[in-house]
């Protein structure tokens, strides 16, 4: 266990930084073999911003030169159980038509979050759009929908650290871990 610095609670590490690091380095060469023109990298915050940052780098690293715009939405506000809606919150800026876009999400896990997303980016005309995840959770899923490319499988716990939060704490965390029960 791992002290989480800014409460009493303790939180178990399932991924560590260097496992996600190679990971992510592994993602962004199938990313890269996809063959995207222009891409349009979008993340969905702010959950994702994190693994964004480090996608985006590896994209590069890469041989990619991604254009970036940001979306955030939102599904739990402070809780750990999805609102069964999903507001929108920031809006992206730039024209996604006739654009390779690629959205990237924190977690998949009731799917309604990504399938918001990918549906607005569509109905605004993208050419072809892909999705990525860092964290793929099938047990709470309520809509069909799967990732692209997915970093992980996430087990059926709530996750917090590497920019992922339990009302607005653990966000700074190098990794991904689930807060121990006491």
């Amino acid at each position: 266990m791992i002290e989480a610095g800014t409460t009493d609670s303790a939180v178990e590490v399932l991924f560590p930084p260097d496992v996600i690091a190679a990971r992510i380095g592994e993602l962004c060469q199938e990313i890269a073999a996809a063959g995207l023109r222009n891409p349009l990298v979008v993340p969905i915050l702010t959950g994702s911003f994190v693994f964004s940052a480090d996608l985006l780098r590896g994209l590069h690293a890469a041989g990619l030169t991604p254009e970036v715009d940001f979306l955030t939405l939102s599904s739990y506000r402070h809780t750990t159980r999805s609102a069964g809606s999903v507001d929108i919150l920031r809006d992206m800026e730039l024209d996604v038509a006739d654009r390779d876009v690629l959205l990237v999400d924190d977690i998949l896990d009731t799917g309604r979050t990504l399938a918001y997303a990918k549906d607005l980016v569509a109905a605004r005309g993208a050419r072809r759009l892909l999705t990525c995840v860092l964290l793929n959770k099938r047990v709470r899923r309520v809509v069909t929908i799967e990732a692209d490319f997915i970093a992980f499988e996430c087990p059926p716990v709530f996750v917090v650290g590497y920019g992922m939060d339990l009302a607005n704490r653990y966000r700074e965390l190098p990794f991904v871990g689930r807060v121990a029960s006491d």
